[in-house]
């Protein structure tokens, strides 16, 4: 793993954590185990799906399917196990999430024809995409079963995105990674390199902007 999962911030927070129970594929004497460790990788096949759908920009979209994005990612983790089993700086999910929204960047500044990461994402302590507005607000607004119920929904979640798009993009990030990512705080604050505590007064915080928002 590279020395930093937030390289690039002006200031960086090294995280005391304890390293995750026993990982099944890495022995005591730190050698992989491939069938194992593929194991490990399926469970997690799910989760980085939502990592993916809620950042894949629609052009990308197009091109590519997120299960292309979640292959190239359970390639480079395969290539790197050893090395983050000498290290285990962060929790081994948190570390695969990183990985795939790394690959997703690169994807998005190869067919979009990005030269650069974005500035704005690198100072905020993610490397690739933003959560989007509109994925946001499909997973926070879940439409019934009868027509009125969808009509409702629909109208739901006019309003939410409406209320997403007014807040500050690192607010909808860790309303993202809380509400549809299921990222406990502890992983988020891992994910954005700030503490515990850090993190969850600013998901307090944002959950307190889109609600003061949503109530106009």
């Amino acid at each position: 793993m590279r020395a930093d999962i937030h390289r690039g911030r002006r200031k960086k927070t090294r995280i005391a954590i304890m390293a995750d129970d026993d990982i099944a594929w890495l022995d005591p004497e730190g050698r992989v185990d491939d069938a194992r460790l593929a194991d490990e990788l399926h469970c997690h096949r799910d989760r980085l799906r939502t990592v993916i759908d809620l950042r894949m920009e629609p052009r990308v979209r197009a091109r590519i399917d997120a299960s292309d994005v979640i292959q190239d990612t359970f390639v480079e983790a395969t290539r790197r196990a050893a090395e983050y089993g000498e290290r285990r700086e962060v929790p081994f999910y948190v570390w695969l999430r990183f990985l795939a929204v790394q690959r997703l960047a690169q994807l998005h500044r190869h067919h979009l024809g990005a030269q650069k990461r974005d500035a704005r994402c690198e100072q905020r302590g993610w490397p690739g995409p933003e959560a989007s507005s509109i994925a946001l607000g499909q997973s926070l607004v879940a439409a019934g079963p009868s027509p009125s119920e969808q009509v409702m929904a629909e109208e739901q979640r006019a309003q939410v995105l409406a209320t997403l798009e007014s807040l500050k993009p690192e607010d909808r990030e860790i309303l993202a990674m809380r509400h549809v990512e299921g990222l406990s705080n502890r992983e988020c604050a891992h994910v954005l390199g700030i503490g515990e505590t850090a993190a969850s007064q600013r998901y307090v915080r944002a959950a307190r902007r889109f609600g003061v928002a949503l109530r106009g």
